[in-house]
């Protein structure tokens, strides 16, 4: 993978007579030292509906100054990126248009603006002379690239953090500028500016939901989240971030719920088999991640064995095991993710966004409509409860909490969907929810720990080795199960819906 850095910065209007005030009066900076004036010259890619720029992204292949190369800027939060950097090269770097596959779908990366700027560059010194952050005045001519291209021109002031200093000193820089009447950027990038100013804008962001919104307002930005979340953890998950593949499969299956829990909203058949392709994706997914969390699990359980009763190469045994049901799973993923079935389904949840297929109940208010249709979802986990805490242990008992564990997910993502219209009685339930689903998370992962265990042992046990040491694991988890069985009748008394009930009765 190319290189990546963490880019905290501060952007400022600014036009030739703008003044930038002392800064040493900033505490902790000692000393402004001038670093000199670059020209750069960066051409911006995207494809012809600018699908990067709607959602942040930007790619560039830019000359001049200390950085030349290939950059591609991802969004963590505002005033965040994250720059992934490549050397320079006449076509898009394979890498990095790769993470980006989930926005292009196949779309040809084309240049669509041209950026000329003067950088005259100042650096922000502590006592010692270590640099705190970079203070930059950018002289920039955009240029539309295409038929009927214009220009535009415009001064701003940037000021990016340093690697490995306080975020806290952006706040005091940012303070003082604004007291000499410096004010913040209008656009949140250089790119976004020149489009805006030279054509066609990039796609404006949906708002959020505001007091007058509708019930379909709601599920339609809840929906939209995810979607970008989908993009979002395509690229965490080629970058190889540690959680990305879980947060990827949380967001298409927070998609899948909505779908399903909001069918008086959206018309199910157009939903249904969007719904579907989700499920599939869910599950495709979850075989490396389900994995992983077993290797973890299991290995962290192994640890808290005293060396007297790990008899036989147990260690070999697991990293053997692990290793044989793990082959190439990162490859499997890529391989789902980088198919022409997956990017039909990107397609599908942008035109359903799109093009709502809305049903009448998606126009009235959102307090009524989301409340019934958590608490349609509460009362599917009463049941499930229910009748799972009425079978005897064992492997019907495990199936039906696993069955349980599944509706209290559905039933704490529709909470977390309403608690913008409905506050805290919403937010309460996801809470309680979230509790009672993480007891059931608990003593799913100790069934499927067993089964891992008991084939352990069966292959050691082959192999002339000992299987002292699972049989022991396999008993802990077992007692671990039957711990979280006592759990659950007080963790579901002590959910509450008693204030989304009300909304009903309004």
């Amino acid at each position: 993978m190319s290189d990546t850095k963490r880019e905290i910065e501060r952007k400022y209007e600014a036009t030739s007579d703008t003044r930038v005030p002392d800064l040493t009066r900033v505490r902790g900076v000692a000393r402004v030292a001038d670093a000199g004036t670059a020209d750069l010259d960066a051409v911006y890619y995207d494809t012809p509906g600018l699908r990067l720029a709607a959602h942040s992204v930007t790619l560039r292949r830019r000359t001049g100054g200390g950085d030349p190369g290939w950059h591609l800027k991802l969004p963590v939060s505002p005033g965040v990126r994250d720059e992934i950097g490549a050397p320079l090269a006449d076509d898009v770097p394979p890498d990095l248009a790769a993470l980006v596959r989930a926005h292009t779908r196949g779309d040809t990366l084309t240049p669509v603006v041209r950026l000329r700027s003067s950088r005259d560059v100042r650096h922000l010194l502590d006592g010692d002379g270590t640099l705190l952050a970079e203070l930059s005045t950018d002289t920039v001519r955009a240029e539309r690239l295409g038929p009927g291209g214009r220009t535009a021109r415009w001064t701003e002031i940037e000021v990016e953090l340093a690697d490995g200093a306080d975020p806290a000193l952006l706040d005091a820089v940012d303070t003082r500028l604004r007291k000499a009447g410096v004010h913040p950027a209008t656009s949140p990038s250089k790119l976004d500016r020149a489009l805006r100013e030279t054509g066609t804008p990039p796609p404006a962001p949906h708002p959020a939901p505001g007091p007058d919104a509708t019930a379909g307002d709601h599920v339609l930005a809840y929906l939209r989240a995810q979607a970008d979340a989908l993009a979002t953890h395509d690229a965490g998950l080629r970058r190889d971030q540690p959680e990305a593949l879980h947060d990827l499969r949380v967001a298409a299956r927070r998609l899948r719920s909505a779908l399903r829990t909001h069918r008086k909203v959206l018309d199910r058949a157009a939903t249904d088999p969007i719904a579907r392709e989700l499920r599939r994706l869910g599950r495709e997914l979850g075989l490396d991640r389900d994995q992983e969390v077993l290797d973890t699990r299991i290995d962290a359980a192994l640890h808290t064995v005293p060396r007297t009763l790990q008899l036989g190469p147990v260690r070999g045994r697991l990293t053997r095991w692990s290793a044989a049901r793990g082959a190439d799973a990162r490859g499997r993923v890529l391989q789902v993710l980088d198919s022409d079935r997956h990017l039909a389904l990107l397609d599908r949840l942008d035109a359903l966004l799109a093009d709502p297929p809305l049903r009448p109940a998606a126009a009235k208010a959102p307090e009524k409509v989301l409340a019934k249709a958590a608490l349609k979802d509460h009362a599917r986990v009463a049941a499930r409860l229910e009748r799972a805490l009425a079978l005897p242990p064992g492997p019907d008992r495990d199936t039906a909490l696993h069955a349980t564990r599944k509706a209290a997910k559905r039933a704490r993502y529709a909470a977390e969907l309403a608690a913008p219209a409905l506050g805290r009685p919403a937010r309460r339930l996801a809470k309680d929810m979230k509790r009672l689903q993480r007891l059931l998370g608990d003593h799913q992962d100790s069934v499927v720990t067993r089964r891992a265990l008991r084939e352990l042992a069966v292959q050691a046990n082959g192999a002339g080795e000992p299987s002292f040491t699972w049989g022991l694991l396999y008993a802990r988890e077992e007692a671990e199960a039957t711990a979280r069985e006592r759990e659950l009748p007080d963790a579901w008394a002590a959910v509450r819906t008693r204030g989304l009930a009300r909304a009903l009765e309004r």
